[in-house]
């Protein structure tokens, strides 16, 4: 079975291809293409409150390659789903309303919640130690997703309106990052000794700039050392030394900053990079729906 997954967020439009199969008892998700798109719906979003005609444009020719691109691949089933821009944006249901007319497409509008409780069905949770605390942690252009397990039980999902691209845009507002600051706190008292699971693009790039590859995960040391080295960096200087794209190199700056203060604020030493993220999630949840419909 070929599935699709869309995922539409304010930094990047993102198309995940997938074969599931059935191997005995197990069932298998094999990547078969991943293509990442850097629209950057944000920056209108967040500045603006709508969605600009160029970046509109941009969005509905994205959205018309993924169907040819489903097509040739034969895809089976998919999912559509856009995040925090979307969320904001005033003539986000005319948009949706006009990609559905010329592609045939139907985006859903996802919130916070649903996006953390979608990421969650990753099943990272089925592989963890049950006696330990893990807090997952996702950012986003637009927002950021906390999901906390305690012994294998998912206790808190919550959603904040701080991002990469709106900090880039200077929109994150100070009463988000203290109700953030004052999550994490409370959350580091009454769960000892957190572990952090990262996911997104960013903590991704950042798991293989700084040699992830043998292990499956970053020290909180580590990242505060390699986001000073950046921080001396311009853009252009950030490029050439990592081997990375213009916007990878201009969020990746704010995607440290964010997960800096979450780290501390968390007393997190340590957070696990298993390089998935809300496509996976998307992916994992239509194969569920598909199979409570069988």
């Amino acid at each position: 079975m070929i599935l699709a997954a869309i995922d539409i967020g304010s930094n990047a439009a993102r198309l995940l291809i997938t074969e599931v199969e059935k191997k005995g008892k197990e069932t298998q998700f094999n990547r078969l293409n991943l293509i990442r798109i850097p629209l950057r719906l944000g920056f209108d979003v967040f500045d603006k409150g709508f969605i600009g005609s160029k970046k509109k444009k941009m969005l509905i020719d994205t959205i018309k390659a993924f169907k040819q691109l489903m097509k040739v691949y034969d895809v089976e089933h998919y999912l559509a789903c856009a995040t925090s821009a979307m969320r904001d944006a005033e003539n986000a249901k005319e948009i949706i309303k006009e990609i559905e007319i010329e592609t045939s497409i139907e985006i859903e509008v996802i919130t916070g919640e649903l996006e953390a409780e979608i990421i969650y069905e990753n099943h990272v949770a089925e592989i963890l130690d049950d006696g330990n605390s893990y807090l997952y942690i996702d950012v986003g252009g637009g927002s950021t997703e906390l999901t906390l397990y305690h012994k294998s039980q998912l206790v808190l999902q919550k959603s904040f309106n701080i991002g990469t691209v709106r900090l880039l845009a200077g929109k994150n507002k100070d009463e988000i990052w203290q109700e953030l600051k004052d999550t994490l706190k409370e959350l580091s008292i009454k769960y000892e000794k957190l572990i952090g699971i990262g996911s997104g693009g960013n903590i991704n790039k950042l798991f293989s700039i700084m040699g992830g590859k043998n292990s499956d995960s970053l020290t909180s040391a580590g990242i505060s050392t390699i986001y000073k080295e950046m921080q001396s960096l311009t853009v252009e200087e950030r490029m050439i030394k990592y081997s990375i794209k213009k916007d990878r190199a201009e969020v990746i700056l704010p995607a440290l900053t964010i997960y800096n203060n979450i780290l501390r604020w968390a007393g997190i030493t340590e957070i696990n990079v298993p390089k998935i993220g809300l496509a996976d999630g998307l992916i994992h949840h239509l194969y569920d729906i598909i199979l409570k419909e069988n």
